[in-house]
């Protein structure tokens, strides 16, 4: 049943919607979390104000700067046949929209193997690690129940295909040269790291896990960073539709009849 409560809650936000993010007054201004964006704001860069938006502080220019080179090392890659760009470059031969590629694109990357579901679990890990460690446990009787009575790869860590990760010593010389490489949750995915080496697993860590260990430092909620990251592989993927929409129609990885390995039922006549 429909309860009153339920009732009552619904007649409280009927035509009326109480903020603190902000408003457009027509005509006359728009207001960003407290702040004229148009008079108060108008010198701050798109980053700036994303981030502004999402978190309500408005960072330094070298934080802003940061992060902006983070994403170009961490998801900009033009590269077609990654499944996010794959769906861009698929839009883009069948001439559809920018918008499109780029909105559709954005929804497979909520994947849990390399998107944003990747990122937040991420940042689980390794937030919930130092809590562990902070109460008392070492980090090796930590990590030896995670991968040997969970059965479990903790996300950041890991990489389909091959193990070695090439952004890791790009976005480690970044983390050098702003001055960010003491944070506490940074220095223990890096500890991580070399446990996953000594101890022989493959598990080497990711940029996912890199970039989560960073957003924590940063005092970014999980909440913050996964919204934050929303649009960071959109530089590759808008590379991958303007590649295609460029080419003739329906040319993106076309794949002949005969070379699909069919298992189903065999050819047969309509019967009248």
């Amino acid at each position: 049943m429909f309860s009153m409560e339920r009732e009552n809650l619904l007649q409280n936000f009927e035509d009326n919607w109480v903020t603190d993010r902000g408003a457009w007054f027509a005509g006359e201004r728009v207001v960003l979390r407290g702040k004229d964006l148009l008079n108060g704001l108008f010198d701050q860069s798109w980053m700036s104000i994303w981030l502004f938006s999402i978190t309500g502080r408005l960072l330094t220019e070298e934080q802003v700067e940061f992060w902006s080179r983070m994403w170009v090392i961490c998801a900009s890659f033009p590269e077609p046949r990654l499944w996010n760009n794959r769906v861009a470059a698929l839009t883009g031969t069948a001439r559809s929209t920018a918008a499109l590629a780029i909105g559709a694109a954005t929804a497979v990357s909520e994947a849990k193997t390399y998107g944003r579901q990747a990122d937040v679990g991420a940042y689980i890990f390794i937030t919930q690690v130092k809590g562990l460690i902070d109460s008392g446990a070492s980090l090796g009787e930590i990590l030896q129940k995670q991968v040997k009575n969970k059965h479990e790869v903790p996300m950041g860590f890991g990489r389909p295909i091959i193990s070695v990760d090439e952004r890791i010593p790009p976005v480690r010389r970044l983390a050098e040269e702003f001055g960010v490489k003491d944070g506490e949750h940074y220095k223990l995915a890096l500890g991580i790291d070399r446990w996953f080496v000594e101890n022989r697993y493959r598990l080497r860590l990711n940029v996912g896990g890199i970039s989560a260990a960073l957003a924590a430092d940063a005092g970014f909620s999980v909440r913050e960073y996964n919204m934050i990251a929303t649009v960071a592989f959109s530089a590759g993927m808008i590379a991958c539709y303007g590649d295609a929409v460029s080419k003739p129609t329906g040319s993106f990885f076309p794949l002949r009849c005969e070379r699909v390995n069919y298992e189903g039922t065999c050819s047969r006549k309509w019967e009248n």
